[in-house]
């Protein structure tokens, strides 16, 4: 006990090492470095101070200087930078941003919290004016200065990730005309394709305009705008433009000091968040951690671990020696109306890792539909095709998101199978649940088709279909109008079992409804009376639908919550009445 460790950064990680080694140890003599004016603010919530959803500065200030020097004996000393770590003398090399000045602080132990910097894309008048990165309080103040005194009526957000997409809806709130601009094909890149189609139809609904699989060529003064050309030769002119293409981790100091670097660009750490310097320690979103479900390294650059290893350190400073387990990424942003959530793994990763997998889908309310204001979510799990052991979720809803993908992250962590899902006991009353909840239900679905209750086929899928497959659509013909897949056959469910004669059975049937619930009874009605080549849709035309509206750029008026229920009520089939159904049942689907 009694050892002098230095903490280089503040903010989740810096903060928490310190917040917690004190309360462990009331002997080490504790210093924080940090060479901004604030040592630990809310970064997660300055988006939404610039929209004046937080309109008070002063409660993003997580923690000042002066109280952390006064719960816990901290030494605190913001603006002053340090440039060199002395592996060879134990000594740190720092510069006073104030006073111009450069001193050297020995130490018994280091733990490195610089965080993570801003990508800029290496393109001509990156650096110029009105071009504004966000990742603390004082890019805060100046990107809320400029909309608050120029009163600017557009802004170009370029990249499509979570804090993207979050400074979209805030400059939008804030009465702009707001673009995004994202190299992927896709914004917010944990979720997979079907499931960002969702979100990309959401957006424009709102009058977000998308330039996706597009990149920054260059920026320019144009007058008094700016102009932002592309890389497929469009140009954008707007007033001023959000760089949001992601972050890096903050290396430099490690490099210098002839620490490893891992090979996703973040420090490398062992389990006890050890550098290759047993005396240096590193945190947050400068280091490369274990992907938890695939056991690969991964760059996981968020809050939630970040705050978790600053803990595990201080406990590994004072001998109650703890390993990191390793971090699956759960995540989850506002974007408008819309609630989007992740955990684990999802398609492209577990592809690129060489893991089979399994998917499926759920589309459910929130809570019983029988009670006012029930909003669906569509529910995508990803399990091992043997065992269906849990290895990723997506959640696209309204209400209600949070909980659910909460349950999910922890059966991932704790290896679960779907057929655990289906075992939970979750709290239910109608406002708040339904009797069987989505996760239930989800390895209710999963199940099935790990038990070959039925086979699945997936919304890419459709279009390699062989030319003599019968499409079979099982909704009621009021939906129907209102859109199906080119080439279906429509036979409401209610109708399917005195109508058998009218299909062929010697030929492939796909069956599809809504949302895939029809579907599954209707491929179990066929696959009982001798038809042996049955597929259900998963995600059912809901889904399908979702991909060809954002495939083809199409403004979507039903995704909203408003537009959810108007569907549900015209839709007694698929809504309220297979709801209470649900409600009633004790058996599978």
């Amino acid at each position: 006990m009694g050892n002098k460790v230095l903490i280089v950064g503040g903010v989740a990680g810096g903060a928490s090492t310190a917040a917690r080694l004190r309360r462990m140890d009331e002997e080490a003599e504790i210093i924080i470095f940090e060479q901004g004016p604030h040592i630990s603010f809310a970064n997660c919530g300055l988006p939404y101070h610039i929209g004046k959803v937080i309109e008070e500065r002063e409660k993003l200030l997580v923690q000042t200087p002066e109280a952390m020097e006064a719960r816990f004996n901290v030494e605190v000393r913001i603006k002053n930078k340090v440039v060199k770590i002395d592996r060879a003398n134990q000594e740190l090399e720092v510069k006073d941003l104030e006073s111009d000045e450069t001193y050297r602080e020995d130490y018994d132990y280091v733990v490195l919290s610089p965080g993570a910097d801003p990508i800029k894309p290496p393109v001509p008048g990156v650096d110029g004016d009105r071009i504004f990165t966000l990742r603390n309080i004082p890019d805060t103040d100046e990107i809320k200065g400029y909309v608050d005194q120029h009163k600017p009526d557009s802004a170009v957000v370029v990249g499509g990730g979570y804090i993207g997409v979050e400074m979209a809806e805030n400059l939008h709130e804030r009465g702009l005309d707001v673009s995004i601009v994202e190299l992927a094909p896709q914004v917010l890149g944990p979720l997979d394709r079907e499931m960002a189609a969702q979100v990309h139809n959401h957006l424009r609904m709102k009058g977000i305009e998308l330039y996706l699989d597009n990149g920054v060529a260059g920026l320019a003064d144009q007058e008094d705008k700016k102009k932002v050309s592309l890389s497929n030769g469009e140009e954008l002119t707007t007033d001023l433009v959000i760089m949001a293409a992601g972050v890096s981790p903050n290396t430099e100091l490690a490099q210098k000091a002839g620490l490893e670097i891992g090979e996703t660009g973040g420090i490398k750490v062992n389990d006890y968040l050890q550098t290759s310097d047993p005396n240096i320690y590193a945190i947050g979103d400068a280091i490369e951690v274990t992907d938890a479900v695939t056991s690969n390294p991964a760059y996981i650059p968020l809050a939630g671990p970040a705050n978790k290893q600053g803990r595990i350190v201080a406990n590994n400073l004072t001998g109650a020696k703890e390993k990191f387990p390793g971090s699956q990424g759960t995540a989850i942003a506002k974007v408008f109306d819309l609630t989007v959530a992740g955990t684990g793994n999802n398609e492209k990763q577990l592809t690129e890792a060489d893991i089979d997998y399994e998917v499926s889908y759920i589309n459910k309310k929130n809570h019983a539909g029988y009670y006012p204001g029930a909003v669906p979510m569509t529910l995508k799990i990803l399990f091992t095709p043997d065992e269906g052991r849990l290895l990723g979720a997506q959640i696209v809803g309204y209400e209600g998101v949070d909980k659910r993908i909460d349950v999910l992250a922890t059966a991932i962590r704790f290896e679960k199978t779907v057929f655990d899902l289906q075992d939970l006991d979750l709290a239910y009353a109608p406002p708040f649940g339904s009797a069987k909840d989505p996760v239930n239900m989800a390895g209710f679905a999963a199940g099935n088709i790990l038990n070959d209750k039925v086979d699945v086929i997936h919304w890419h899928q459709i279009d390699e279909l062989a030319d003599d497959a019968i499409l079979l659509d099982v909704r009621e013909e009021v939906e129907v109008k209102l859109g199906q897949i080119d080439g279906s056959v429509n036979i409401p469910l209610n109708s399917l079992r005195d109508r058998l004669e009218e299909l062929d059975k010697s030929k492939e049937v796909v069956v599809y409804c809504a949302v895939g619930l029809r579907g599954y009874i209707g491929a179990r009605i066929l696959m009982q009376h001798g038809f042996e080549n049955v597929k259900n849709l998963a995600g059912g035309y809901k889904l399908y639908s979702a991909v060809q509206k954002d495939e083809q750029g199409i403004i979507d008026d039903s995704t909203t919550p408003e537009g959810e229920r108007l569907t549900s009520i015209s839709n007694p089939e698929e809504g309220q009445q297979a709801e209470e159904e649900i409600e009633k049942t004790t058996s599978e689907l």
